[in-house]
């Protein structure tokens, strides 16, 4: 068998016990989100447990959660029974993560773990190994085969045991009414958290930096405007102030094979009307969805009267960390 074909065989494995443990999704799954709901709205923490591979996939369950506004940590089996343990305080919810069920550290670990006042949700095989036993909501990640050759290697039950961490976190996420807002708080120095963070008011160049003239001067007389501003577009407007048109170093370049009469020209004459813009007091989000649906390289900011007040330069966003 080539690499590409055992890759592909893999990925086939992988995809059916996905598959697979979907269709084992029942009550147990429901029950699970609402004993964490409930933890949490009474300030509780999910506490993760796991050893080995297990562990790996518990250490990324809890960042998951964590970072969609479910308190979560990972606690070491073998650590915790040496001091740890003191992470645990009544009202938790302990997941615990084995395949197998029957893990000797995991399992020498839930004794310690009943003094406290927990509930004790499984990611395990069957309900009937000796972890399931002493959970009290037991939710089945049953897979066929590994993807490994020898069925030994953990593969396709860590993928599926990831993956129904993923639904958990999901569903709690739902269940709390969680926000993109309450996303961007948690993630501030990330370029995600910042444009759902920012304002387009925050962003945008203003005062020298942004060109406006009036529609009823020449093409030149505009240039001379933008390169005072070191802008590559200028926002133009009537005789109230509102937004009527944008003309930028492109419109220059293809209006040039005209007739070479381009800088004599009356702006309104060859300018953009109806240009694409933004509200100052959009999110920054906002802006950046723009910039990726059109062609442009300048955006223009808009106040709620249609007025002019700033411009976003596509070149700016990464010097701002937005891209």
């Amino acid at each position: 068998m080539s690499h590409l074909s055992r890759a592909r065989a893999v990925f086939d494995i992988e995809l059916a016990a996905l598959k697979s443990v979907r269709a084992q999704l029942d009550q147990a799954f429901d029950e699970a989100v609402e004993i964490v709901v409930e933890s949490l709205r009474q300030r509780g923490k999910v506490v993760i447990v796991g050893i080995g591979k297990s562990g790996n996939i518990g250490q990324k369950i809890a960042a998951t959660m964590t970072s969609t506004g479910s308190t979560s940590v990972v606690l070491n089996p073998v650590d915790a029974l040496h001091g740890d343990l003191g992470i645990v305080s009544d009202g938790d919810v302990v997941l615990a993560l084995s395949y197998s069920g029957e893990s000797e550290e995991l399992l020498n670990l839930i004794p310690a773990l009943k003094r406290f006042s927990v509930k004790i949700i499984s990611f395990t095989a069957t309900n009937k190994s000796s972890l399931a036993r002493h959970s009290d909501v037991v939710v089945k990640v049953k897979v066929s085969k590994e993807a490994c050759p020898f069925n030994l290697a953990p593969t396709a039950s860590t993928t599926a045991m990831l993956v129904m961490g993923d639904a958990l976190a999901m569903a709690i996420l739902h269940a709390r009414g969680f926000k993109e807002k309450d996303y961007a708080k948690r993630h501030p120095s990330g370029a995600i958290g910042r444009a759902m963070l920012l304002k387009v008011r925050d962003i945008m160049r203003t005062d020298a930096r942004n060109a406006i003239v009036a529609e009823n001067i020449t093409v030149k007389e505009a240039l001379l405007v933008m390169t005072r501003a070191k802008s590559g577009s200028v926002s133009i407007i009537n005789k109230r102030g509102k937004l009527t048109g944008v003309f930028t170093d492109g419109d220059l370049r293809r209006h040039m094979t005209d007739d070479g009469l381009i800088l004599f020209k009356p702006l309104a004459s060859v300018m953009t009307k109806n240009p694409i813009c933004v509200q100052d007091d959009a999110m920054a989000q906002e802006a950046l969805k723009i910039f990726n649906q059109r062609n442009i390289d300048d955006l223009v900011v808009v106040n709620s009267k249609h007025e002019p007040v700033g411009l976003i330069d596509l070149q700016d966003l990464p010097k701002l960390k937005l891209m």
